[in-house]
């Protein structure tokens, strides 16, 4: 689950990790009133979208269609976009009432963009130097890896690409943790001296705690600042949550946002459905993690690309599979389903009702490919043979994706 960097910082004071004042607003009002209570004279406005590249964005309606292809390529410069500096009050205002309910579009939110429905106002402060942390599991090792750059504020990934030496790496002991030691050499590496040395090893130390007590899948700071006085903050932070173990932090139930998720994904969680959106242009709706996996990869062998994951799991009812079907076809991008289904727990023939009586229910105009296998399997045909529905049946998995691929291609 991914939060908000209001929220974010929210959980980093809770261990200990110093931050700049801020104040979370909905309105131009709140934004305005956060500012007065920071104080000061210098304040920085954040729209608060799950994405990154916020400065580098542009609002639609603000520019040209050129200005904004450029922001979703993440090749623009900072400037008045997702984040903007103010030096009054009024310039705070025009901010918020400038993000509010409009959409920026960055490079993780592609040309779509992202509606800003919140705001963070944090009080500005001189920065000396930018830097890249980030905390995440490294399952090849099976420890946690605390890595980090003197190149903060730009894409890590670019990094990683064209300058690998540029990034420090540090793995934590599952047994004892994250020395201070590593946290000494990390900075030293980063070229921190001074008060700023163990000003960043109270820091790591803080946001390696916060990581663990919150069960976090990755934690990333970018960029991480040494201000003028030798400071080292976070000026800005993202979290994501391990799903699994959200059932033992009932307290951050509510930094759930289900307006900066995708729709479809959230309806398929009201039923218990596993469903990722992907690009592609044939939904599928299989049971089962891995033969869902392998039927994405046989579209792919034969020439598509799937639009979605979905597992409607090893029992799902007849009201799951309904769901999961009108989930697919909500999806414009979608010509064609292909339904993979081996019949165990789950017999063929509930799934195959579901599937019918949600192509009765939404008028199904795209092509259609069933293949199931398993028990019940032969009524589970009879009732698609009886049915009066244009439905293509396949009898094994490269079957089904020729079938479909061709039915897309209108062959």
């Amino acid at each position: 689950m991914k939060i908000h960097e209001f929220q974010a910082k929210e959980v980093l004071r809770k261990h200990g990790v110093p931050t700049l004042q801020g104040a979370a607003a909905h309105t131009p009002e709140q934004a305005v009133a956060g500012a007065q209570s920071i104080g000061g004279s210098v304040w920085v406005v954040k729209s608060q979208v799950h994405a990154g590249g916020r400065g580098k964005g542009r609002f639609v309606g603000e520019v040209d269609d050129e200005a904004l292809d450029k922001a979703a390529r993440g090749d623009d410069a900072p400037g008045k976009g997702g984040v903007r500096v103010c030096k009054d009050l009024d310039a705070v205002r025009a901010a918020a009432q400038a993000m509010l309910g409009n959409t920026l579009v960055t490079k993780q939110t592609g040309r779509d963009g992202a509606v800003v429905r919140k705001l963070y106002v944090e009080q500005g402060c001189q920065i000396a130097k930018e830097f890249y942390l980030a905390i995440m599991l490294d399952r090849a090792r099976g420890q946690v890896l605390v890595m980090c750059s003197a190149e903060g504020g730009t894409e890590i990934e670019e990094v990683a690409a064209h300058r690998p030496e540029a990034i420090l790496k540090a793995w934590a002991d599952p047994l004892t943790g994250f020395g201070t030691w590593q946290a000494r050499d990390l900075a030293f590496g980063l070229g921190f001296t001074g008060k700023a040395v163990n000003n960043f090893v109270k820091l790591v130390q803080g946001l390696f705690r916060a990581y663990n007590a919150a069960d976090c899948s990755m934690l990333e700071v970018n960029p991480l600042i040494l201000t003028a006085d030798e400071q080292v903050l976070p000026l800005d932070a993202k979290i994501t949550f391990d799903d699994n173990a959200l059932f033992r932090h009932p307290e951050y139930e509510s930094y759930y946002d289900a307006a900066e998720e995708d729709p479809q994904e959230v309806e398929a969680a009201k039923y218990e459905l596993s469903y990722v959106k992907l690009d592609g242009n044939i939904g599928c709706m299989v049971n089962g993690a891995g033969l869902a996996m392998a039927t994405m990869d046989i579209i792919k062998f034969y020439g598509e690309e799937p639009a979605n994951f979905l597992d409607v799991g090893g029992g799902a009812t007849r009201e799951k599979v309904t769901a999961a079907f009108k989930i697919i076809t909500a999806d414009s991008a979608v010509k064609g389903i292909l339904v993979n289904i081996f019949g165990g727990i789950m017999k063929c023939d509930v799934i195959v009702e579901g599937v019918l009586a949600a192509v009765r229910e939404t008028g199904l105009e795209v092509p259609l490919v069933v293949r199931i296998e398993g028990t019940n399997v032969d009524l589970g045909k009879k009732i698609i043979a009886g049915s009066g529905l244009r439905v293509i049946s396949a009898d094994s998995m490269s079957d089904a994706a020729e079938k479909i691929v061709a039915a897309v291609r209108g062959v």
